[in-house]
């Protein structure tokens, strides 16, 4: 199966979270709507992440990651283009291939993907790219989960 990415839009990735666009103007936007934590026990944990660009054309995903309680907010810091790779959890657990959505998505453009939404790894074109990232985390196995999915390629223009 090959995956050809459209560009990140808001209306086309409703369906798997929000997208963050950084203000043009002098100002401040509020996403706090998008983020979400159902434990308890989960602490607000803020990290820095710096992504060397990959080289793999076309993107080879074999492997998917989720935060079954928690969302996940990427917003980018120092980046050129990079790639969003989602889907949806089928109703008989794991992730649903069938639903798998790519997206590119500019410089200017975070996201935060809902609780059990499953992904592809961070995944920077162009050239390397730094990122904040928000997430809630107690410390155990409900953090994130990773699963081996069929292989399945991303086209990257």
């Amino acid at each position: 199966m090959e995956i050809v990415p459209q560009p990140l839009t808001k209306e086309a990735f409703a369906p798997f979270g929000d997208v963050i666009a950084v203000p043009e103007v002098a100002g401040r936007t509020y996403y706090e709507d998008a983020l979400g934590n159902l434990r308890a026990t989960a602490h607000a944990s803020l990290s820095v992440s710096q992504k060397a660009e990959t080289e793999d054309r076309p993107l080879k995903a074999d492997l998917l990651e989720r935060h079954e309680f928690s969302s996940q907010t990427f917003m980018p810091l120092d980046v050129a283009r990079w790639l969003i790779v989602v889907a949806p959890h089928a109703k008989a657990g794991g992730p649903d291939l069938a639903g798998v959505r790519a997206f590119i998505a500019n410089g200017k453009q975070g996201v935060t993907y809902r609780a059990n939404t499953w992904h592809h790894g961070l995944t920077v074109l162009d050239r390397p790219g730094r990122f904040a990232v928000f997430m809630w985390r107690d410390g155990g196995k409900g953090d994130e989960e990773f699963v081996p999915v069929a292989p399945f390629t991303v086209r990257i223009p």
